[in-house]
């Protein structure tokens, strides 16, 4: 095996969170190797969400989560073969191998070496109150609190517009004028920003509908006091492959119940957990909505987003699921938001 592949590579001993790690690559996926370096596995983007989704717990052998038969190719493949398979597998690295089986070289997709400049439009939501964070925001609008030098609403454009977006709606209410002043038109950061206000506050379903009817892509829909690093075109590639209408991001949450459980059937004792943990899917804030989901609302009426999601689904839309293993916080309370700032601060001395 060529020595540069050593850096993204992992044996079976080792764990999901460190494949996790290790996926921050160019190549964005981590070969699983024996101890005579031949190729065993591939553990991609997606196979780290199935994963979540089954909830297999990161701390796992890295077994449970791998691709056991990953496409490769032979090193006199051909270019032509190569992109057939790339468009007739819909997959996006194809790993190259040796007679013996070991990895020399890594194709990868054209859509991920190429720098990327997206249509879709990013709708932030920045009317919150900001009830929880009081009395900071008595007389500073959520957003606008700061992490380091940067207001939390200016630290998600950044992200946004390093990733290739360029087009911003922001929906605002509570001290909207201090919003508005703050970004202007977007020109100072190179792109475009417009506002749509909330008269009354219309619930996140509810603030779709001021928007443009004219919106032709995909919108990413996301609350304005969250600070992650997910890779925003790959829930959009998701989005597109699943020909979904509504695309939700999740964190997986936990909690032990403190007690042991008991498991009956009837008055039959049958069982006894003691302090089991369980584990769910929480909404994250984070949504991929289809133009036609919201064209037909017009900001008359407050809609919550649970409500708009139930509506689809009883519409037999297709709404899935897309689980995030990425830095998120949420910062909604002061304890968050203390937490926030001092891991800003460190990442930005690891820069």
């Amino acid at each position: 095996m060529k020595k540069n592949f050593r850096d993204i590579s992992l044996t079976a001993n080792d764990t999901i969170e460190d494949a996790i790690r290790k996926l921050k690559n160019p190549y964005e996926i981590v070969l699983i190797i024996d101890n005579n370096n031949l190729l065993i596995g591939t553990i991609t983007d997606g196979d780290i969400r199935r994963a979540l989704l089954k909830h297999i717990p990161q701390n796992e052998k890295i077994i449970q989560a791998m691709n056991h038969n990953p496409i490769t190719c032979q090193v006199e493949t051909k270019e032509k073969f190569l992109k057939n398979i790339f468009n007739d597998k819909n997959i996006r690295q194809i790993p190259i191998v040796d007679k013996s089986g070991c990895v020399v070289d890594i194709k990868v997709c054209n859509t991920l070496v190429e720098k990327k400049r997206f249509p879709n439009t990013v709708f932030l939501m920045a009317g919150g109150f900001g009830t929880r964070l009081q009395p900071l925001t008595n007389n500073t609008p959520k957003p606008l609190l700061k992490l380091g030098d940067k207001a939390i609403l200016e630290i998600i454009i950044d992200g946004f517009i390093s990733q290739g977006f360029h087009n911003f709606f922001i929906s605002t209410h509570f001290l909207a004028q201090q919003i508005e002043n703050y970004f202007g038109d977007g020109s100072r950061m190179g792109v475009s920003i417009e506002y749509v206000h909330e008269d009354e506050p219309l619930g996140t379903g509810g603030a779709l509908g001021l928007l443009p009817k004219d919106i032709k892509s995909p919108i990413i829909m996301m609350n304005g006091d969250l600070i992650t690093d997910i890779d925003f075109a790959k829930i959009m590639y998701f989005h597109n492959k699943n020909k979904n209408e509504i695309t939700m991001c999740t964190r997986k949450y936990e909690f032990q119940v403190p007690y042991g459980v008991i498991e009956s059937d009837d008055e039959k004792v049958t069982g006894i957990i003691e302090k089991p943990t369980k584990s769910f899917f929480v909404n994250a804030g984070i949504y991929i909505i289809n133009p036609n989901v919201f064209n037909n609302l017009y900001g008359l009426d407050y809609l919550d987003m649970p409500d708009l999601i139930k509506q689809n689904i009883k519409l037999n839309k297709n709404v899935n699921i897309f689980p995030l293993h990425e830095y998120w916080l949420d910062i909604g309370q002061i304890d968050n938001y203390e937490k926030a700032k001092l891991e800003f601060e460190i990442i930005k001395k690891d820069k």
